[in-house]
């Protein structure tokens, strides 16, 4: 999943002050030095990934939201997630994917655009799939109709 594919994010490169570079980048070992700090804050990098291979949960139904913490419609849905969350704690799993540090589960799940919200039954065959900011009452409708109370 590229950065850039998000409107409301440009890069993780504009994160980081021009400034700091210009300085660094005239030290002997600041060009070794600027492109670990690059390296270690690249959305994908190998320490921000996390085991995900649960996922959907066998024996619950499941709704994924794959997104990142930096994109403007997923922040909006974090909140509401965290409440379905809570509410359907034993019924239903509710799981957030960063896709920027977790690039192989963008691929995984064949993500286009984020957010994208995708729904599993029990048995984790996938139900539904949705692009786009998904409203609560959206979700809990979706979660209805496959048999959750």
């Amino acid at each position: 999943m590229d950065p850039k594919s998000c409107p409301c994010q440009r890069g993780v490169l504009r994160m980081i002050p021009a400034k700091w570079f210009q300085k660094v980048l005239k030290w002997p070992a600041g060009i070794a030095f600027a492109l670990l700090a690059v390296a270690a804050l690249w959305p994908g990098s190998a320490a921000a990934s996390q085991d995900l291979s649960h996922v959907p949960v066998k024996g619950m139904v499941t709704m994924v939201d794959l997104g990142a913490d930096q994109c403007v419609p997923c922040k909006m849905m974090a909140p509401i997630l965290e409440k379905l969350k809570k509410a359907y704690a034993g019924k239903a799993a509710i799981i957030f994917i960063d896709v920027w540090k977790n690039t192989d589960e963008a691929r995984r799940f064949g993500i286009r655009a984020i957010p994208t919200q995708i729904f599993y039954d029990a048995a984790g065959r996938e139900i539904g799939r949705h692009i786009g900011f998904m409203s609560e009452k959206d979700i809990i409708d979706q979660l209805t109709k496959m048999g959750v109370r």
